[in-house]
């Protein structure tokens, strides 16, 4: 009867202590030897070879002198393939022309440079997205107008006119998406958004990328923006992919890339998102 009990309580005690242990998601899995040429590679030399130029918020390049080169979601990615395979990051500085050939040519393993995917890229490389860029709509928040908007689609009124730049991609988009505002098209002028036309109240409201609004709003006193607040930093709106991106030919390489990537996706937004929300004001 006792070693009954004994036992009893031995299944308890370990019932009990399954239940309240952490549980530890294990890391994905390196693939074995001979399963992927480009790791087997990578593995024997000791190094991964990123190709990378800096560009806010993915990959803000850090010109202080002290501390990493870079920071951002693509830099946390990157340390983490090389950790994961046992090998030092090497950094290889691209130019925005060389950024995609310079895979073909052997001379990276990976581009963590950031990268829009579109159908020509994808036919020439294989693309690991990790991020996206979309449109934030922004005006005056005096204007009445704007006021009782709360969401996109609020916007959406025959009595609100929308600046745009023209030969950029929400001349054809926005169209498509708002059915019954009136639009005001205006020259590019280097600017990331036709700021003067809601300035000056000859429009209501404009589109601006959501990466650039976080500098906008600290540039410019006195804006609203929709989404509204931090939401704007997650808008779907116009969204296009943000990606880094190996050589063809290696599915295997692909795959394991893409697992990671899905792995580490809320660390990987977490600092875009601290990166976007760490801009400060001009000085004075």
């Amino acid at each position: 009867m006792c070693w009954r009990i004994a036992k009893f309580v031995q299944w308890a005690v370990l019932a009990f202590a399954l239940a309240y242990t952490p549980v530890i998601f294990a890391q994905t899995t390196v693939p074995e030897p001979g399963k992927s040429k480009k790791i087997d590679e990578i593995k024997k030399r000791g190094v991964l070879r990123a190709a990378a130029i800096g560009e806010f918020p993915w990959l803000p390049e850090n010109t202080s002198g002290a501390g990493p080169q870079f920071s951002g979601p693509a830099w946390l990615l990157a340390n983490s393939i090389a950790d994961r395979l046992g090998v030092k990051l090497e950094i290889v500085p691209v130019s925005h022309e060389t950024k995609v050939p310079i895979l073909a040519s052997g001379q990276a393993d990976i581009t963590i440079a950031p990268l829009t995917i579109t159908p020509a890229r994808q036919k020439v490389v294989d693309f690991v997205p990790y991020s996206g860029s979309s449109l934030c709509f922004f005006g005056l928040a005096s204007n009445p107008k704007l006021q009782k908007a709360k969401t996109v689609d609020d916007l959406d009124s025959p009595d609100i006119t929308m600046a745009y730049f023209t030969g950029t991609p929400p001349e054809t988009w926005a169209p498509t998406r708002f059915k019954q505002l009136k639009y005001r098209a205006v020259a590019g002028s280097g600017a990331n958004a036709p700021v003067e036309e809601i300035i000056s109240k000859r429009a209501d409201i404009a589109p601006i990328d959501n990466v650039a609004w976080p500098n906008l709003n600290v540039s410019v006193k006195g804006l609203t923006v929709f989404p509204q607040g931090d939401d704007c930093l997650k808008s779907k709106e116009m969204e296009a992919k943000t990606a880094m991106a190996i050589d063809k030919g290696d599915p295997v390489f692909l795959s394991w890339l893409t697992s990671v990537e899905q792995e580490m996706q809320p660390k990987l937004e977490a600092e875009e998102l601290r990166i976007l929300k760490s801009v400060k004001p001009p000085s004075q």
